[in-house]
């Protein structure tokens, strides 16, 4: 994913006299000796004012900064004026567009070879991007040439496109040109302005940044253990601890549901993207953070809040059981020049309520930036996702390198002058809990959270209505076959011995009539096994009344049995 900051800020960046040094900016590795994969250099980050990490790789003999992003998975550059290496590049045929957050890259696919570290690798597919304007204005005034996707190569969109194994993700070929090296990555951010801050940003492959082995110890966070729908949209995400995932400035737990179907109970699903400025956070989340602050407003054009830039606050994440306390600096955040209608200094809260890059689908809750991994050693171990599939499922593994109280004596020298009894100053007391001020939720935010609840959700919706439907259909069958059997029954009751025309006229004998006896009847009536006294000729007519008496009796008898005998004459 991209950053979410507006050009403002980056012009705000660029224009401060403390980071004018910095333009542009390069950064040079030197040649490297030829070397095996086993040992891999680590490249240095160089960070442009908090507000993106850079670090460069060589396209077709020309070395160009680029966006290093956790948050998507493809490369794609644009060369500057009259460097294009136009011999050393060959087209695909593919044109690719690649959608962000905010902005779009397009253009066609090329493959070269690329330079990473030390590290070569031979007909490595990329987009080469000749307009930029859909993505931001000038990306080479502000410090880079492109960007670097380091997500999973099933989320790739170049790979999908060529379809051949060079337009895998170069991490993706680095690890399967070495299958001996585990398959992770690690980074460690720097804090501009922080003198405190005692270590540079780094990145490595397939190596400990020296000092800080003790990552290997640390909890092993699955990021595959969140259902999600899509392939193409698996992130490096973790679930925060249950019920305690967020602890707010006043060091109650936030809590809140998630909008991921299948999260557990008291869970965020929270997605680590190094490709975001600020972090994004649910809005209920982002205003326990800031809401309370006196004399913080919310800024309803930028989506974020602003507050009093000497405001300390105490946050942190919990991950696999262990605590991960965010330094105040990186809260609220005085790197943009921001100041509010009065013309007075004011600071950005740094984990702003997400808009933009809302999950219409449901596949995470909040998307952690730099403003968090700033404050973390982060490994990403890629696992089976690489194609040999041996090493285990990928995970994540964090490593805090904040001390609490070193960062809250930072911000007290930074921000307050060094004058450490400010902090008792009743002005920087947090507001009663029923005094929180909420932030407004916008029409598109409130259509976007019910497309969220739809869409999220479209499994569970198409598999309850191929149930209803299953259950429709079952009754209604159900109905017909009862009103068959009723139809069937009552013919049958009106097909009995004395209900059928047919069978009153061949069984009724007139008393006057001579010669004749019940033997049609009884014949007709043979599978009955019911004995019929015949019909005696010659007798008196009062003899014969007595006599049909004495059959009546008999077919008293008989007529017990006649809803089976019914039911057997209705078959025949």
């Amino acid at each position: 994913m991209r950053s979410l900051i507006p050009l403002s800020l980056l012009i705000a960046v660029f224009d401060s006299p403390v980071q004018a040094a910095i333009f542009p900016f390069h950064v040079r590795i030197g040649h490297p000796t030829p070397s095996s994969l086993k040992r891999r250099d680590n490249l240095p980050i160089h960070n442009t004012g908090n507000a993106q990490y850079v670090s460069n790789i060589t396209l077709g003999g020309v070395e160009l900064p680029v966006l290093l992003d956790t948050g998507s998975s493809d490369l794609w550059v644009t060369f500057p004026t009259n460097e294009v290496p136009t011999a050393q590049l060959k087209d695909t045929g593919k044109s690719v567009t690649l959608a962000y957050a905010v902005g779009k890259a397009g253009g066609h696919v090329q493959t070269t070879m690329a330079k990473f570290g030390n590290i070569s690798v031979a007909d490595q597919a990329f987009l080469y991007v000749s307009d930029t304007s859909t993505f931001t204005t000038d990306i080479h005034s502000q410090g880079y040439d492109g960007l670097l996707g380091l997500g999973p190569n099933e989320g790739s969109v170049i790979r999908k496109k060529v379809d051949d194994d060079t337009a895998n993700t170069l991490l993706q070929r680095i690890f399967e040109g070495d299958k001996s090296t585990d398959n992770y990555i690690t980074f460690l951010l720097d804090r501009a302005g922080d003198t405190g801050d005692p270590f540079k940003g780094q990145f490595t492959i397939s190596e400990i940044v020296p000092g800080f082995e003790s990552i290997t110890s640390m909890p092993k966070l699955d990021v595959e253990t969140v259902n999600r729908l899509l392939e193409a949209d698996q992130h490096w995400q973790a679930l925060t601890d249950h019920d305690n995932g967020i602890i707010g400035p006043d060091g109650i737990p936030v809590k809140q549901k998630s909008i991921v179907p299948k999260a557990p109970k008291g869970q965020y699903v929270a997605v680590i993207d190094s490709g975001f400025t600020f972090s994004q956070v649910p809005r209920d989340v982002s205003d326990a953070i800031y809401g309370r602050v006196k004399g913080a407003f919310y800024d309803t054009k930028n989506e974020w809040w602003l507050v009093p830039c000497g405001q300390y606050l105490n946050v942190s994440f919990n991950f696999g059981g262990r605590n991960y306390p965010v330094h105040p600096l990186d809260l609220v955040d005085d790197n943009f020049a921001r100041t509010d209608s009065t013309g007075k200094k004011v600071c950005i809260g740094a984990f702003q309520p997400i808009t933009s890059a809302f999950s219409l689908l449901g596949h995470y809750d909040m998307i952690l930036g730099m403003s968090f991994l700033r404050n973390t050693y982060t490994l990403l171990d890629f696992g089976d996702w690489i194609d040999d599939g041996s090493q285990g499922h990928p995970y994540i593994q964090l490593s805090s390198v904040i001390d609490s109280e070193a960062a809250r004596q930072d911000f007290v020298k930074i921000r307050l002058g060094g004058n450490a009894t400010a902090l008792s100053d009743s002005k920087w007391e947090l507001l009663p809990a029923d005094q929180m001020q909420h932030s407004p939720i916008s029409a598109e935010e409130k259509k976007k959270r019910y497309q969220e609840m739809i869409l999220s959700r479209w499994p569970y919706i198409l598999t309850g209505c191929l149930v209803f439907l299953i259950l429709s259909i079952g009754f209604c069958v159900w109905k017909c076959c009862c009103k068959r059997k009723a139809r069937k029954e009552t013919t049958g009751k009106k097909g009995g011995l004395f209900s059928s025309k047919k069978a009153e006229r061949d069984s009724y004998v007139p008393l006057g009539t001579p010669n004749r006896s019940s033997h049609g009847y009884s014949a007709q009536h043979s599978e009955s096994n019911v004995a019929l006294a015949p019909y005696t000729p010659g007798y008196q007519a009062q003899a014969g009344y007595q006599s049909q008496a004495g059959y009546q009796t008999q077919h008293q008898n008989y007529s017990q049995g006649g809803n089976g005998f019914s039911g057997q004459q209705h078959h025949v």
